[in-house]
């Protein structure tokens, strides 16, 4: 077998569907770097564990994933539909509305009363209109995102479900391990409403104290890197902030300072849980806190592997839509 070949672990029930990456020399003999194709992990494994398969063959779980995917982004674009034909804030802004129209005829009977005192033959020559503001002439400006991946692959998928799902975003191929230098520097250029920092990460087989850092290959990335960007930007509604990939160190990212991280119970993440988290946050807006519950039932893996804070939303509304507006 060589890099590039598509595999499955026999040990595993050829559950997940992996691409060798890298073929080390170590103590215990050859052994086969591998890189989940859907999910988010990173690993190792001997050449007699191995089987090779096409690369249209997909494991059992993948199965289950891809069918999450597709209803996912069904949803996400269904809801957006239905918000836009019934107006999500629909009873919202009619009593702003009904409010504006009584402050203003209270405004437009005590402009009378003065002017008929100034003027009070050309009183009756006066019409004072109302105008009604329009829900189609309301625009919205979603928020933008920087997804920074360790894993060249999984962004072009995310990005190319960032555009399906209209977000604009902007995607950078960062090692984990250079992610925490590099990180603050992107964010200044890019400008960010969101950032996510993801890859491949794992915790050590057989491993009993999840509390110990040591214990992953790359979560001590996210961490930094999370913790970077907090001294650089610490309200975390003006920069919200998603880091972790597989099996990550939940609670210490979280403490470094991210809005959104995996993985609560030490569970393998699909490689778009972070599009699916944070799509909700650039399209939530400003007023409203993003419903976390919410949030984590459209992910493909649920609260076992994505969770996280309060968060406000990301999306401005605008007033009025220009006759160019595409």
């Amino acid at each position: 077998m060589k890099i590039g070949d598509i595999v499955v672990r026999k040990s595993y029930d050829k559950d997940v569907t992996f691409k060798i990456i890298d073929i080390k020399d170590t103590d215990k003999g050859t052994m086969y770097v591998l890189n989940g194709v859907n999910l988010r992990i990173v690993a190792d494994s001997p050449l007699e564990d191995l089987e090779q398969v096409d690369e249209d063959n997909i494991g059992l779980s993948d199965v289950v994933f891809n069918k999450k995917v597709n209803e996912s982004i069904k949803n996400i674009i269904e809801s957006r539909r239905n918000n836009r034909k019934t107006g999500k804030y629909k009873n919202h802004k009619k009593k702003k509305r009904e409010k504006s129209y009584r402050e203003s005829k209270d405004t437009s009977s005590s402009r009378q009363t003065a002017l008929a005192e100034i003027y009070p033959r050309d009183l009756k020559k006066i019409k004072i209109t109302q105008v009604e503001n329009s829900d189609s002439m309301i625009f919205s400006r979603p928020g933008k995102i920087l997804h920074v991946d360790g894993d060249p692959n999984y962004l072009d998928v995310c990005i190319k479900v960032y555009k399906q799902l209209s977000i604009n975003a902007i995607g950078k191929v960062i090692s984990e391990s250079e992610q925490p230098s590099k990180i603050v520097d992107i964010v200044k250029e890019v400008k960010p409403d969101i950032v996510v920092i993801t890859g491949h990460d794992g915790v050590a087989k057989g491993v009993k104290d999840y509390f110990d850092l040591n214990n992953y290959r790359n979560s001590k990335y996210f961490v930094d890197s999370v913790a970077r960007l907090r001294d650089y930007e610490p309200n975390y509604d003006d920069l919200v902030i998603y880091a972790g990939a597989c099996q990550s160190f939940y609670e210490a990212i979280l403490d470094a300072g991210a809005n959104y991280a995996s993985s609560p119970e030490r569970v393998l993440i699909h490689c778009l849980d972070p599009v699916f988290v944070c799509q909700k946050v650039a399209y939530t807006n400003i007023n409203d806190i993003v419903n976390i519950r919410e949030v984590v039932s459209n992910t493909i893996t649920g609260a076992k592997g994505v969770g996280g804070l309060q968060t406000r939303g990301k999306c401005r509304e605008g007033y009025p839509r220009s006759a160019f507006f595409k």
